[in-house]
């Protein structure tokens, strides 16, 4: 399906929100401001944006440890976002669930993960109760490379398939599983080709080209919607920075010359050659979106700091145990 220039420019606007986005809160979490850790989706904005843009609002998605992009692609407020890094009271899990685990039911963000592989089996339910209530609407899994070793991928995939549901399993395949290379921990280079064994459609494309990630998933969501079950697309992709930034940082087990290779492959700068390739933008309108969501990133982080911290009295609210 041919993309409107505003659809175009919001895909655009949404890239820089993602990586402005993690590029403020790595440096609040260094400041001392944010507690914990933080996943920057760095490098990787053109899968969430490419996928989500061919979603429906109702549409729901599973994400990662690594989720601010997914989220703030399905249509989260970064205020709220913001706030629950902050560990303020108004974030979107009062400030008690932190980076890992931010969700929105209202735009289908079902939530991040903090346990590798288990947004995965979480997709396949919501593709089950979207199947049942008969309204067309699909799940999305977003999920990593080190994700496919696990037994939640396989699980899912096979009862997807076996029930034809209609569900995205979408493979962020940036390399490296927290300091483990894929070339080490897979016995396949294109984890696409996984799909044959439960007997759905698996295609592999460019995730640094958030045309492409947009082409295969609209392709996905088609047959999904037609009742023709689940799609594996795995977007091949770089993450730019560490695994996880921390107040004293390890060093990457990356080598060097992989590093570098993300920022060969800058989703954002080639996307906006694009828009200027084919006049859809100017350098001149892509930096005005720039200071745009700079600004609002700005606000949003002063709305975490002015908020207020959870009571103590508050601690074993919005828990649940069995």
């Amino acid at each position: 399906m041919a993309l409107e220039p505003d659809q175009l420019l919001d895909m655009y606007r949404t890239m820089v929100t993602i990586r402005t986005f993690d590029r403020r809160a790595a440096d609040e979490l260094h400041a001392g401001n944010i507690p914990g850790a933080v996943h920057s989706y760095i490098g990787q904005e053109a899968v969430a944006v490419g996928v989500c843009s061919a979603l429906r609002r109702e549409d729901r998605i599973t994400s990662t440890h690594r989720g601010h992009g997914h989220t703030i692609a399905k249509g989260a407020d970064i205020k709220f976002m913001m706030a629950e890094l902050f560990g303020r009271s108004n974030g979107y899990c009062h400030g008690k669930g932190g980076s890992m685990h931010i969700a929105d039911f209202s735009v289908g963000m079902l939530g991040a993960n903090g346990i590798v592989g288990a947004g995965l089996p979480l997709a396949t339910g919501a593709a089950l109760a979207a199947k049942l209530e008969g309204g067309g609407g699909v799940a999305v899994s977003f999920f990593g490379d080190g994700a496919s070793n696990e037994g939640s991928f396989h699980g899912s995939l096979n009862l997807a398939s076996i029930w034809k549901l209609p569900v995205l399993y979408v493979c962020e395949n940036n390399r490296w599983a927290s300091g483990n290379s894929a070339a080490a921990t897979q016995s396949v280079e294109d984890i696409s080709v996984r799909s044959v064994s439960y007997n759905m459609p698996g295609v592999t494309v460019d995730g640094a080209d958030v045309l492409a990630v947009y082409e295969a998933a609209e392709q996905a969501v088609r047959r999904a919607r037609n009742g023709e079950g689940p799609t594996l697309v795995e977007c091949k992709t770089y993450r730019w920075r560490l695994h996880a930034e921390q107040r004293n940082d390890p060093p990457d087990p990356r080598p060097q010359e992989e590093i570098d290779l993300g920022h060969q492959h800058d989703p954002i700068a080639a996307f906006a050659g694009h828009l200027t390739q084919q006049g859809v933008a100017t350098e001149e309108s892509l930096k005005q979106i720039d200071g745009e969501v700079a600004a609002a990133v700005d606000a949003a982080i002063d709305f975490a700091k002015a908020s207020p911290f959870p009571k103590p009295e508050d601690a074993l609210t919005d828990v649940f145990a069995p």
